[in-house]
């Protein structure tokens, strides 16, 4: 039996699903206000001068501080139900079933948020990995529980969670710079739909 790994935002979707979720999820005022506020990091952003973790975490935080948990978890369920379904590729939900269909374990390991994710593959029947919101007392801190689900995380989670020896083979899907690690532990990888030689990561 093997073990098959992927990831999900551009592996398993057609692109991003956090902010989206985020525009869904956060009150419109402060969408507006906490958009402005933080205009300058998302476009040093999309030119490769600021790391998404550092992103993520400050639309986290001006985003969601404060909001109650339930209220969040209610939205990520309906985002799960209605929205995701609309964007999953068909290439990626057929190398899942093939996996099953082999007998392998599939899990996904992502930097999404839990309160969507969770939701989606719980429906899946299928394991997650994934970066969580953290809270207290009912209401969201603005802050992850733990390190975001990405980067040498990955495959610290995996490992944290999966005997690796049980396996024979280690297959992993990824899309972005993120993901190297992940791929990295895998025997066969996959990036953006190809398979990648031994050292191509």
């Amino acid at each position: 039996m093997d073990l098959a790994l992927f990831d999900f935002d551009g592996t398993i979707t057609t692109g991003e699903t956090f902010p989206a979720f985020i525009r869904s999820a956060v009150p419109p005022e402060r969408l507006r206000w906490g958009g402005a506020l933080l205009a300058p990091m998302v476009a040093g952003y999309r030119l490769g001068l600021v790391p998404g973790t550092t992103v993520r975490a400050a639309i986290v935080r001006v985003g969601l501080t404060g909001l109650p948990l339930a209220e969040l978890q209610a939205r990520g369920e309906a985002f799960a139900r209605d929205v995701l379904p609309c964007g999953l590729r068909a290439d990626a939900m057929q190398r899942i079933e093939w996996h099953r269909n082999r007998g392998d374990t599939v899990a996904v390991v992502s930097g999404a948020l839990d309160v969507y994710l969770q939701p989606w593959c719980d429906a899946h029947g299928l394991p997650l990995l994934c970066s969580t919101l953290q809270h207290r007392d009912g209401r969201l801190t603005g802050r992850f529980e733990g390190a975001q689900c990405v980067l040498g995380e990955k495959a610290r989670r995996v490992r944290h969670a999966f005997d690796l020896s049980r396996f024979e083979r280690i297959h992993a899907y990824g899309d972005t710079p993120e993901d190297r690690a992940l791929l990295a532990m895998a025997h066969e990888r996959w990036y953006r739909g190809h398979r990648q030689a031994p050292d191509a990561t």
